[in-house]
């Protein structure tokens, strides 16, 4: 898919070395000759990290082969990738290939999970990661929920403007929390402010705020406030974000709503990793 984050060689090799260090001193048991093995998956998933997956094992000069495409859901069982190389090479990339196939085939199978669960009673709405992914796994976690049909949402701090409520409690007021960073930034960034009452939602608005985020509020407070504007006419004038606690129990509740991103931070922090292994065919010369 176009557009989506990745990681250089460099960052994945050292993902590698942290694991390799000074050498693989199993894998010396076995003669380094030509070897065929194949990654298979054993449980129904959307597959991601097969990019990253392939660059690792061609960095120790081994040959692979996707079978299936980042973002395909595939049935248990399913060989998902072959690789051809030597034995010891293989074998030292295994598990950190391995590591990043679960893990981000976990984080798009969730964000698929909640897709489907929305897509009846919303179909507008955008199910987003937030910021609370693996530190130095940030793009590849944000990639692997895009691949499963979510949307990423800001990468960093340096994309766009979130004034939560630490900066509030400094600013003073979400009036002049917006207001001070539009004059400071124009139209160079979209802005977003954290509200908890009608009162902040409408100042946010009539400051130039672009999205609203009603954050840790049950669904009926936010119903309440999406309400309040739609009575003003102001609905229309920004996108509506809601986020924390939403789980596969009560997202229905919030997708009724009149939102346009639902926003979840398990489906990065507490996703399940996906059951992977990697199985040796045996010697092809």
């Amino acid at each position: 898919m176009e557009g989506l984050p990745s990681l250089s060689k460099d960052r994945l090799r050292l993902m590698l070395e942290d694991d390799v260090g000074a050498g693989d001193v199993t894998s010396m048991i076995v003669d380094d000759r030509l070897v065929e093995a194949e990654i298979i998956c054993k449980e129904s998933a959307v597959i991601a990290g097969l990019e990253e997956a392939s660059t690792l094992f061609n960095l120790l000069n081994c040959r692979t082969e996707s079978m299936v495409g980042d973002g395909s859901i595939v049935e248990p069982y399913t060989v998902i990738m072959r690789i051809h190389g030597s034995a010891r090479s293989i074998l030292a990339v295994e598990r950190t290939a391995l590591n990043l196939l679960m893990r981000m085939s976990g984080i798009a199978t969730s964000t698929r999970r909640y897709i489907d669960i929305v897509k009846g009673l919303n179909p507008k709405v955008k199910i987003a990661a937030t910021r609370k992914t693996a530190p130095g796994l940030m793009l590849l976690d944000k990639k692997a929920v895009a691949l499963g049909g979510g949307y990423m949402h800001r990468l960093g701090l340096y994309d766009m403007v979130l004034i939560k409520d630490n900066h509030l409690a400094l600013v003073g007021s979400v009036a002049k929390a917006v207001r001070t960073a539009r004059e400071m930034y124009g139209n160079r960034y979209r802005i977003e402010v954290e509200v908890r009452s009608l009162n902040d939602a409408l100042d946010a608005v009539e400051n130039g705020a672009d999205i609203i985020m009603l954050d840790n509020l049950d669904a009926d407070h936010a119903g309440f406030i999406i309400d309040g504007l739609k009575a003003r006419g102001l609905r229309d004038r920004v996108m509506l974000e809601v986020s924390g606690g939403i789980d596969e129990d009560n997202i229905r509740d919030y997708a009724r709503l009149d939102v346009d991103i639902i926003s979840i931070g398990r489906i990065t922090h507490s996703a399940k990793a996906i059951d992977m292994s990697l199985e040796v065919r045996g010697y092809t010369v």
